[in-house]
């Protein structure tokens, strides 16, 4: 395929300008962004150099014909949006979730890989540098064969922050959406396996939230909480999604038992931090990992046999192989898309996450938010 590579971005908010860096720095053309705000998509258009800008993207998608079309929209609106790219002949760069519901996600991967186009799927901190790290402790053998994992985090998420797409499941709001994705691309990524089943429950502990002015960008929605009096004044309306989960699986090899693999345990709530830091760990015969942060942001841990646990220090090697870019978030997302964009360019490049993974953790999802015993997780669509 020729260069430049032209892409369309669909949403100005923090996604979608994050999406436009990213492809950027992959040498690709931005040729477009569109969202559903016209001073919003312009203002934020001009300010990345982007030459054209609107709210009505069909008719901006069939005229341009880009080549990619990259989704940084809240959930409630891929469906529409990756479908009518990939009808367009457009390889998708998409955030998470690809769909609010597994059977939506699923048909959206048949439909991909139905039409050979290359898709991307944006649960992208499994690029974190120690969560590379132990990625490959791991696959040398430090911890022996690993039997358990966990992934714990507590938020202090404000009560009274506006209403808008984090509190409804059909708009793509919700922990598992949005928190365990991260989580589960982490952990697969560092155990090269699969979801072979898994369990759980959520709960919801908003409730209710006051409609206070409109949230554009997902990085306000924190700074957008109201005070008391602010939210006496307000609207009151309904929260349906999940602001706490308890996900147990199964993880191993692909075609392995149910009774098999790695015990995981998936813990998280946005209603109180806890007192100590959130982590993410690893227990195997021989030792263990542990890394601070809900999404391995912090340091890395290592403890062999008996002795004294003992930070690690990332290896120049694999700071080296990622962008240097100094914003986890931004880092990631670049990652992403330099494996994806060579991929269509068909050039060398890394695994990377597709809308396959995107369909797996929708079925997941779909699973703990019914509360549904032990479920076996399908191998293929």
């Amino acid at each position: 395929m020729a260069d430049p590579l032209r892409a369309m971005i669909l949403g100005s908010g923090f996604a979608g300008q994050g999406h436009a860096l990213a492809l950027r720095d992959c040498a690709v053309a931005i040729v477009a962004m569109a969202s559903r705000t016209e001073s919003v998509v312009k203002r934020v258009a001009g300010e990345l150099d982007i030459p054209r800008a609107g709210t009505d993207w069909r008719p901006m998608l069939a005229e341009i014909e880009p080549d990619i079309v990259a989704v940084g929209t809240p959930g409630g609106t891929h469906v529409e949006m990756v479908g009518a790219a990939l009808t367009a002949g457009c390889h998708v760069y998409c955030d998470k979730p690809l769909a609010t519901t597994a059977t939506a996600a699923r048909d959206l991967y048949r439909q991909a890989r139905a039409a050979g186009l290359k898709t991307a799927y944006a649960a992208s901190y499994r690029y974190q540098p120690a969560a590379l790290l132990a990625k490959r402790l791991i696959g040398d053998g430090a911890l022996g064969p690993v039997r358990e994992l966990e992934c714990v985090s507590h938020y202090d998420w404000p009560k009274r922050t506006s209403f808008g797409w984090p509190h409804r499941l059909a708009t793509g709001g919700g922990r598992l959406n949005n928190n365990f994705t991260h989580k589960l691309a982490i952990v697969l990524n560092a155990l090269g396996g699969t979801v072979i089943s898994a369990t759980g429950e959520t709960r919801n502990d908003l409730k209710r939230v006051p409609v206070g002015p409109h949230v554009h960008d997902f990085r306000e929605f924190r700074g957008s909480a109201l005070s008391e009096a602010e939210a006496a004044r307000c609207e009151w309306r309904d929260v349906d999604s999940d602001w706490a989960y308890t996900v147990l699986a199964r993880i191993g090899a692909p075609g392995s038992a149910p009774g098999e693999g790695v015990s995981a345990t998936f813990r998280h709530s946005a209603l109180r931090a806890g007192r100590l830091p959130d982590y993410i760990a690893f227990y195997g015969e021989d030792g263990a990992i542990h890394i601070q942060g809900a999404y391995a942001q912090g340091p890395l841990f290592l403890r062999l046999g008996e002795a004294e646990w003992r930070e690690q220090p990332i290896p120049d090697d694999l700071r080296a192989a990622l962008p240097a870019i100094e914003n986890d978030t931004q880092r990631n997302w670049t990652a992403l898309a330099r494996d994806f964009v060579a991929d269509i360019r068909g050039a060398s490049h890394g695994d990377y996450l597709t809308f396959r993974e995107g369909w797996i953790f929708q079925e997941v999802i779909d699973i703990v938010r019914a509360a549904a015993a032990w479920t076996r997780l399908p191998e293929d669509a």
